[in-house]
């Protein structure tokens, strides 16, 4: 399987600016061939990198087809991507890149009856499902990545997913396939029957072509496809030629499905369609260990449940490390292996009785196992959530080796699943990548289908080596349990290389043969499964691999080492980020959201760092810290911190955006936008402008027509509606004041951040009313202090380390003496708990600060036992801040809104869109604009009016302030607890 020379063209084989320049005038949608485009979709989810010749984003199927029209006149290769979370490297190129999931993604038309749907390849699956709803219809297979695979990617891959126990791989639930071919023929295909055949061969044309060879191919290797072709659910590996065979109908979609775009590129599909399962139960099953539960599968699956999962307890243990689902990880039963039983039927009834017959089978066997009944849907979600997050809990480690893709989805029969895992593990023990830290194995057990990430060093060339001496072996011993290589992910180059030992040098022959009907001159997508690269080849890292190492970083990012190399080195590529529908409590990723632009979703600014830093010398991403490519995907970056908690690598794009800007300015500070300056010391503004008693003056000019126009000019900002000084600050009103109360609990001090203090101090009023009745006594600086976001948020970082250090100073005696702060304002108070120690690691009184400081609900919750709040009653919908979600968390909250009465209905509405400085700078109005329109102020603005809308956030109350909120405005939680106070004093 080796490659002769000219097989795989080069850019410099044809003029690729020609190339670009005719795409542009003949395709109806966006070329793209720019540097940062092509260092974005240079590597998908998997260990390999090429660099793209560039990237076309179709507005239509047939815009998609002319573009590869166009292509085929300059004969350059074409790769058409789905979601691009391939992990065999099958997404990655020197070719042409078709992105159907921007535009693409129409569900074209829907036949209840006939249970079909037809879809345009760039449909995402959740989104297609949530389509499909009212028609009680669903398309079966459901990868973890559901949420943000599309159709395409799918039919490419041949998915599966846990539901495929139900319902088959794809290739069993597709009914017709329109393709196009490099040579520009189009046509529809599936089963083939002998009057369509011999209408197809009247025709005389290149499809009646294509049929004759694919029979004559067929009829020359059936018996050898018989014999060598493994009879396990989750074959994945390999062409399809099986489904050529007569008692498949010559199904000439299904031979498609899963070419991973070598063959043809598809247009769009009809799909076949299963009912929901309207009710389901789970049990899990606790093991001694992994094999042992193997061992229980075959006794499971006579019982027929719609999905059998397995997890060991080194999964479980990883997302404990990363504080991954612990409410569903508390639900296990005892042992260190588990099984996760699902039963779907009609009733809930009858799917518990299923559950039971097989808990009664069980009983009394080899494979009784400790049991786990989950009868609430909410904990069965979460727990398929802690199967789900597999890939990305397994990923990133704190203080453990990195693990990687290669060997992650194979399969054999299940009834030799468990000797098969002893096997493997003791492989992993020969090779020396086994250990009670990993790798993890886990997956589709009921398919007899395992996944794991595995240690491999792949930083050295030895590392290198041993990575390909396992694989073969991995490969050879698969092959001796008559399996599979791929269960569900595909060959690409991960295992292309290895497909003789799998299926034998004939049939291996008969893939190329195959390869040549559909594209004799290999420009589809070279280089894959036929004819591959050699697993060791395009490394993504490799032994060769040496990004640039820059010194005197700002953050200081301890849980990579100290590295930025390694922090831009975190993502995955699952494309979490990526959401298309609602996000299910996931902020990450705003921008992208709103644009719908891989370079503007987590893993797209991660893959430009990661080129920016050049570690192959052929990056497109030139200039480093000063690269335009990189400022421009970071300039949509809401900085809200989302992924830091819900990327399951815990890329953290926030700090990584900060540390970027402090470099990209270094020593050029008039190449700033004069916002960075406005906004950015908007704490000293803000004193300055109260020590001159200048605030009336300042809302005249910024709330006056005209002038208010004059006044965003002259800062650099947004038109947009500024924020009013207040008569009066907190601070000022505190100090008439004074504390007050018994302080029996002792004292806090709340901080008195820029905003609440100058802009929104009835805030802090009201929560020194309510921390006061509970118990405490408040204190606050002796003097103004500033915990420094907005200098961390425009990257002047030397200001913000200064300013910390002496608020840090300021603050250190009441740390050290075990005293809470109480933080109002979730941006700031996260600054505490999260910025600051990733700034100082060091600093003991930084790490004090980071475990001292508490929300409002937190101190009232957890640090006030026995704490009653006033009765409040009604309804709530909670715009919960971005930085609270990523760093505090909203259960506090919740328990405290419970406790007092108050139904509370978290919005499932990500970021605001306002974000800070963000919504303010110029440029950045039509996104916070469309953030915020995506699922906030659509539920505002249907609200009843007696529903409360809590909003803790300065920047989530403007935002609702100023867009067409129906005159709404957002709440901070402390207010309606003073108020509640009131009501009870008034009630007595």
């Amino acid at each position: 399987m080796t490659r002769t020379a000219g097989e795989h063209l080069q850019p410099r084989d044809f003029d690729v600016d020609a190339l670009a320049a005719e795409l542009r005038r003949r395709v109806d949608g966006e070329v793209r061939f720019d540097r940062g485009t092509r260092a974005v979709y240079s590597t998908d989810a998997s260990n390999f990198r090429q660099v793209p010749l560039g990237v076309v984003v179709p507005r239509t199927p047939e815009a998609g087809a002319e573009a590869i029209a166009v292509a085929r006149e300059f004969a350059a290769p074409v790769l058409s991507r789905g979601g691009g979370t391939s992990l065999a490297g099958q997404c990655t190129n020197t070719a042409v890149v078709l992105d159907w999931s921007k535009y693409c993604h129409r569900l074209e038309s829907a036949d209840e009856q006939a249970r079909t749907c037809v879809v345009q390849p760039g449909i995402v699956l959740d989104e297609l499902n949530r389509q499909l709803a009212p028609t009680g219809l669903r398309f079966g297979p459901e990868p973890a990545t559901h949420m943000n695979c599309t159709l395409g990617g799918m039919i490419g891959n041949n998915s599966c997913g846990a539901t495929a126990q139900r319902t088959g791989k794809v290739v069993d639930n597709v009914v017709r396939l329109e393709v196009q071919l490099y040579d520009g023929t189009r046509f529809w295909c599936g089963r083939t029957t002998g009057e369509e055949y011999a209408a197809i061969e009247r025709h005389g044309d290149r499809r009646a072509t294509i049929y004759r060879q694919l029979r004559r191919l067929r009829d020359e290797y059936a018996e050898e496809i018989r014999r060598r072709y493994p009879d396990i659910p989750r074959r994945v590996s390999g062409y399809n030629l099986d489904s050529l065979l007569p008692e498949h109908g010559f199904d000439v979609a299904g031979l498609l499905v899963g070419s991973e775009s070598t063959l043809v590129t598809v247009l769009r599909a009809e799909l076949r369609l299963v009912p929901v399962v309207p009710e389901r139960t789970l049990v899990v099953l606790g093991y001694p260990g992994i094999a042992a539960a193997a061992d229980a599968v075959p006794a499971i699956l006579p019982h027929e449940p719609i999905a059998l999962e397995g997890v060991d307890h080194k999964l479980i243990r990883d997302q404990q490390i990363k504080a991954m689902n612990p409410q569903a990880l508390a639900e296990l039963p005892e042992g260190r292996a588990f099984l996760m039983v699902q039963f779907g039927a009609g009733t809930h009834e009858e799917a518990e009785r299923q559950a039971r017959r097989m808990l009664d089978a069980l009983g009394g066997t080899e494979h009784e196992a400790d049991v786990a009944f989950l009868d609430d849907p909410a904990r069965e979600h979460e727990l398929w959530q802690v199967r789900e997050a597999g890939l990305g809990a397994t990923a990133h480690v704190p203080r453990r080796p990195d693990t990687f893709e290669g060997w992650e989805d194979s399969a054999v029969a299940p009834d030799r699943l468990g000797d098969y895992l002893r096997r493997l593990s003791q492989l992993y023990r020969e090779f020396g990548y086994a250990s009670e830290t990993g790798p993890s194995l886990y997956g589709h057990f009921g398919q007899g289908c395992v996944h794991t990430r595995i240690p491999f060093d792949l930083y050295t060339a030895d590392g290198v080596a041993t990575y390909r001496r396992f694989m073969e072996r991995a490969a050879d011993l698969v092959a001796e349990f008559g399996g599979s290589f791929s269960g569900e992910h595909g060959d690409g180059q991960s295992r292309g290389e290895l497909l003789p030992k799998m299926f034998g040098d004939d049939l291996v022959k008969a893939f190329g043969r195959l390869k040549a009907i559909f594209d004799p001159g290999n420009r589809m997508n070279p280089g894959k499964v036929v004819a591959p690269y050699r697993l060791d080849e395009n490394l993504r890292l490799g032994g060769g691999w040496t990004p640039a190492s820059p010194q005197n970083l700002y953050f200081r990012f301890p849980d990579d080492g100290g590295s930025f190399a390694e922090a831009a080195n975190r993502c995955v590529g699952v494309g979490r980020c990526r959401q298309h529908t609602t996000p299910g409590g996931q902020v990450m990723c705003p921008s992208y959201q709103a644009t719908g632009e891989e370079e503007h979703s987590t893993r797209g600014r991660a893959r430009l760092l990661f080129e920016m830093l050049n570690g192959h010398g052929d990056s497109p991403v030139t200039g480093g810290w000063r690269s335009p490519e990189v400022k421009a995907a970071l300039d949509l970056c809401l900085a809200c911190k989302g992924c830091k908690t819900d990327c399951p690598a815990n890329v953290d794009m926030a700090t990584y955006k900060a540390e970027f800007l402090a470099h990209h300015y270094a020593h050029r500070p008039w190449r700033r936008p004069r916002s960075d300056y406005t906004m950015g010391w908007l704490p000293w503004i803000a004193r300055a402008v109260t020590r001159v008693h200048a605030g009336r003056i300042v809302n005249v000019l910024g709330h006056t027509p005209g002038l208010a126009r004059l006044a965003t000019a002259v800062a650099g900002v947004e038109n947009r509606e500024l924020p009013r000084f207040a008569a009066e600050t907190f601070e000022q009103w505190f100090a008439r004041r004074g504390p007050r109360g018994t302080g029996a609990r002792g004292t806090v001090l709340l901080w008195p951040d820029t905003f609440t203090n100058h802009f929104h101090p009835h805030v802090a009023r009201a929560a020194v009313e309510v921390i006061e009745d509970a118990g405490w006594r408040v204190t606050l600086p002796r003097r103004p202090l500033c915990c420094g976001l907005t200098w961390i948020s425009t990257g002047r970082l030397t200001t913000a380390k200064r300013i910390l250090t002496r608020t840090v100073r300021e603050l250190a005696p009441h740390l050290r003496a075990g005293g809470l702060v109480v933080g109002l304002e979730p941006s700031c108070t996260a600054v505490f708990r999260a910025d600051a120690f990733e700034l100082f690691p060091g600093d003991h009184d930084v790490r004090r600060l980071r475990g001292q400081t508490v929300t409002l609900a937190e101190l009232l919750t957890r640090h006030s036992p026995g704490y009653r709040p006033p009765r409040l009653g009604g309804r709530a919908i909670a715009q919960v801040h971005c930085h609270q979600h990523a760093i505090m968390g909203w259960d506090a909250d919740k328990q405290l809104l419970k406790a007092a009465g108050m139904e509370a209905e978290h919005l499932d509405s990500g970021c605001c869109g306002l974000a800070g400085n963000f919504g303010f700078e110029r440029g950045h109005l039509e996104v916070s604009k469309a953030c915020a329109e995506r699922v906030l102020l659509p539920r505002v603005r249907e609200a009843d009016a007696e529903t409360t809308v809590l909003a803790d956030g300065f920047s989530c109350r403007t935002q609702l302030h100023e867009l067409d909120s129906g005159g709404r405005e957002g709440r901070h939680l402390a207010e309606l607890l003073a108020e509640g106070l009131a009501d009870s004093a008034d009630a007595q």
